[in-house]
């Protein structure tokens, strides 16, 4: 598999924050999984964009370059020789900027999976945001049904689908909350080849439904193990919840897809590596089979 990654790095970490440098950007954003010192004070000089503000709710952006708040920059990524997407990087209000390079050895699994199935896997992203998994699927063949509440962000993964001439690929976008979706789809009597959910700690719906992951997760994941369990082909969670770590990640995967006491997943943590070799904690996964 290829590992090549895009012109990205991540410079230094500290005090709650992150500088990474995405080619010639250099950002500064809030990181709570940041809490050791700055090694590296001289280089946060550099920044051309500074996220000020509460992660959950609307920040601003403080930037020395005047095409930062229109910045829409094109990131190629390669999973295989085959296997090829672009996700665009542009500031967004919550201080995301719609790529989560944790993500990518999780991107590569996908691919694995699905060449390793020898068929034509029929995916379901739930919580999906701006595409990096599906596109992932996509591009090695799946069909997929993209699930996110915000009207937003499912509109942004279309276009990368776009700039990633995938527009046409057998996506379905979906603008919906996601346990109602999965309750729909039990009744319909669907099923799936695979799972993808990376949900958030708490959210709302577009009818403003409620989503707490300690409430939540683990009924979505039994409608999951429902919609999966004629033909099963992977499973794959991550989570950046504080309180819930790779063991407990892929003990919620035991239980709502297998039954109690059931198949323990490969589990680990996310992280973002500096080039000295710091490791900054991302959130954890959990997949299945190992």
């Amino acid at each position: 598999m290829s590992t090549d990654l895009p012109d990205y790095e991540l410079l230094d970490f500290g005090d709650g924050r992150k500088l990474e440098r995405f080619g010639p950007w250099v950002l500064d954003r809030p990181c709570p999984g940041a809490e050791e010192k700055k090694q590296l004070p001289n280089l946060w000089g550099d920044a051309i964009a500074c996220f000020e503000g509460d992660r959950a709710a609307d920040g601003i952006w403080v930037t020395t370059s005047k095409n930062w708040q229109t910045a829409q920059i094109d990131f190629p990524l390669s999973l295989s020789e085959q296997c090829r997407f672009q996700l665009q990087l542009a500031p967004l209000p919550s201080g995301q900027i719609g790529i989560f390079f944790e993500q990518f050895a999780n991107w590569q699994w996908i691919v694995r999976q699905i060449d390793r199935a020898k068929k034509t896997v029929n995916v379901l992203n739930l919580f999906a945001y701006t595409g990096g998994s599906t596109l992932a699927a996509a591009s090695a063949g799946a069909q997929v049904t993209h699930v996110d509440a915000s009207k937003s962000m499912v509109a942004r993964a279309r276009e990368n689908a776009v700039r990633s001439d995938l527009a046409d690929a057998p996506i379905r976008w979906i603008v919906e909350d996601a346990l109602k979706f999965c309750q729909r789809e039990v009744k319909r009597g669907n099923q799936y080849d695979a799972v993808i959910l990376d949900p958030p700690s708490y959210g709302h719906g577009p009818q403003g439904q409620r989503w707490l992951i300690q409430h939540d997760l683990l009924p979505l994941l039994e409608l999951c193990g429902e919609l999966t369990s004629e033909r099963r082909v992977f499973i794959l969670g991550t989570c950046h919840t504080p309180g819930i770590g790779a063991a407990e990640l892929s003990a919620y995967l035991a239980d709502g897809i297998f039954g109690h006491c059931g198949q323990l997943s490969n589990s680990g943590k996310l992280y973002l590596q500096t080039r000295d070799g710091r490791k900054l904690p991302s959130g954890a996964f959990a997949r299945w089979p190992a």
